[in-house]
C-alpha cells in the first residue's frame, strides 16, 4: 500500500513539474533570440482563460463556452475555440516547425448586422473578449493621427489586415476555466458527500472502510473537535455551513495542484474566490449577531472616556468587523498564491540555467525538481492547513457574534483555578464511570 502511495505521489508531482516545462519550452521556442519571460509565464498558469490547457500539448485548449452581451444588447454564445487557432512556422534553416496560437476574429451575422469579436492580448482589456467596430475612413484618419502622436494610443484600437476597430468590453458571464473549475468542485464535493449519507442510510451506524473511512474522519475531526467545542449549543446551527466551507476549499486547493483536467485552476489563488468565501461568513456573522454582539460594537464595556464624547472605540469595532473578513480572504489567497509560484519558479530554474551550459543545466534540473516535489508535497499538507484555518476562524467569528448577554457574564466571572477545578472534576466523574462500567462487564 505504501508503495502505491509513493507511486502516485510521484506521478502527480511529475504531472504538475512537466506541463510548466513543456510550456516555457514552448514559449522559449516562440521567441529564440528574447530572454524567457518568467513573470508572463506563471501568471499564465495561475490566471483564469476562456480555454482549459492540455499537459504536454500547452498550445492546444479544451473549449469552454463564450456568453457575452453585446453592446446593442443581444446576447451571444460561442466556443472560446473559434477566438484562436493554431499558426505553424517552419525555419527554413534548421527545418524546425514551431505551434503556437494567435488570436483570430469571430464574426456572427444576424438580423442583417455583423458582430465582431475578438480576444485581445494587449491594452487595458487584455486576455479578455471585446466586440470591435470598424472605424470609417475619417474616424480611422483621426486615431492614425493619435497614435503617430502618442504611441500608447495603439493599446486602444485594434487593426485587422488594415482596417481600425473600436473595443468595447461587453458584459460577459463566459465558463472560464475558473468557473468550471468551481462547478466540478461542487460536483465533486457534493458526490463524496452524498456517497457518505448513503453508505449510512444502507449500512447503519457501521464505520466506513477505505477512502470513505478517511472522509469520515475528517467530518468527525471537523465537527467535534473544531465545531463544536467552539460553538456548543448553536453547533447544529451552523455546522452545515463550515462544513461545507471545510471540504469546499480543501477540494479546491487539492484540484488545482493536479494539472490535467479537471485539475489545475487556481481556484483559491484567485482573490475573487476567496473573497466571496469571506463575504459568506461576514453574512453569516453579521445577520446571526445577537443583541450583545452590536452593544459590544455601538456601546463596549469600556471606560467611559474611551467611547464618548469621542466615539474612539466604536470606530475601533466597526473597523474590526471588515478587517476579520478581510483576513481570511487574504490569508488563503496569499498562501495558496504563494505555494503554486515557488513550485513554478522552481521548474523555470531549468531554462533559466540552461544558457550557462548542459554541465549546469543537469545539475538545476535535479535541484529544481526535488525541491519542486518537496514544495508540492508541503502545499498538500498546506491545502489541509488553510482549509481548517479558514473553518476554525469562520467558527470563532461566528461564536463571539452569536453568544448572549448571560453566556457572556458567566464566561467573565469564571477564574483559572475554577475553570481548572471544573476540569479535574469532570475527568474524576469519568474515570469513576469508567471503574463502575468495568467493574459491571468483569460480572
Amino acid at each position: 500500500m505504501s508503495k502505491r502511495i509513493s507511486i502516485l505521489t510521484l506521478l502527480l508531482a511529475f504531472m504538475a513539474v512537466f506541463p510548466v516545462g513543456v510550456s516555457a519550452f514552448d514559449k522559449d521556442d516562440q521567441h529564440e533570440d528574447e530572454n524567457l519571460d518568467v513573470k508572463e509565464i506563471i501568471f499564465e498558469h495561475l490566471g483564469d482563460g476562456y480555454g482549459w490547457e492540455v499537459p504536454f500539448a500547452h498550445v492546444y485548449r479544451i473549449p469552454l463556452p463564450v456568453i457575452v452581451k453585446a453592446e446593442d444588447g443581444k446576447w451571444f454564445c460561442f466556443s472560446s475555440g473559434d477566438l484562436t487557432e493554431i499558426e505553424v512556422t517552419e525555419n527554413k534553416e534548421t527545418g524546425k516547425i514551431k505551434k503556437h496560437l494567435v488570436p483570430v476574429m469571430k464574426t456572427i451575422e444576424r438580423d442583417g448586422k455583423t458582430y465582431r469579436f475578438m480576444l485581445t492580448h494587449e491594452g487595458s482589456h487584455k486576455d479578455k473578449v471585446v466586440e470591435l467596430f470598424p472605424l470609417s475612413g475619417e474616424e480611422a484618419d483621426k486615431v492614425k493621427a493619435e497614435i503617430a502622436a502618442d504611441d500608447t494610443k495603439s493599446a486602444e484600437y485594434i487593426v485587422e489586415d488594415g482596417v481600425y476597430y473600436r473595443e468595447y468590453r461587453p458584459f460577459d458571464i463566459s465558463i472560464t476555466k475558473n468557473v468550471a473549475a468551481l462547478f466540478i468542485t461542487v460536483i465533486l464535493v457534493t458526490a463524496i458527500v452524498m456517497g457518505l449519507v448513503g453508505y449510512y442510510r444502507r449500512k447503519g451506524l457501521r464505520a466506513p472502510r477505505k477512502g470513505m473511512g478517511f472522509f469520515e474522519m475528517l467530518v468527525s475531526f471537523v465537527y467535534y473537535d473544531t465545531i463544536k467545542s467552539t460553538l456548543g449549543e448553536n453547533t447544529k446551527r451552523f455546522a452545515p455551513y463550515l462544513l461545507t466551507c471545510f471540504f469546499f476549499i480543501l477540494t479546491m486547493n487539492l484540484v488545482g495542484l493536479i494539472v490535467i483536467f479537471p485539475g489545475g485552476a487556481n481556484l483559491t489563488g484567485n482573490i475573487a474566490v476567496t473573497l466571496v468565501l469571506a463575504l459568506m461568513t461576514f453574512i453569516v456573522t453579521n445577520v446571526f449577531g445577537t443583541k450583545h454582539y452590536w452593544k459590544e460594537i455601538f456601546w463596549p464595556d469600556v471606560p467611559l472616556f474611551l467611547k464618548f464624547p469621542l466615539p474612539i472605540m466604536q470606530v475601533i469595532e466597526v473597523f474590526g468587523i471588515f478587517t476579520k473578513p478581510a483576513a481570511l480572504c487574504v490569508r488563503l489567497f496569499a498562501n495558496m498564491m504563494g505555494g503554486h509560484i515557488i513550485v513554478i519558479t522552481l521548474t523555470l530554474l531549468i531554462f533559466i540555467f540552461a544558457a550557462f551550459g548542459s554541465a549546469v543545466a543537469g545539475g538545476a534540473t535535479v535541484i529544481s525538481v526535488l525541491f519542486s516535489i518537496f514544495m508540492l508535497l508541503l502545499d498538500v499538507l498546506v491545502s489541509f492547513i488553510q482549509a481548517y484555518v479558514f473553518t476554525l476562524l469562520s467558527a470563532l467569528f461566528i461564536s463571539m457574534a452569536v453568544i448572549k448577554e448571560h453566556e457572556h457574564a458567566e464566561k467573565k466571572d469564571e477564574t483559572y483555578p475554577e475553570l481548572e477545578r471544573r476540569d479535574r472534576q469532570e475527568i474524576a466523574e469519568e474515570k469513576t464511570a469508567l471503574e463502575r462500567l468495568a467493574k459491571e462487564t468483569d460480572a
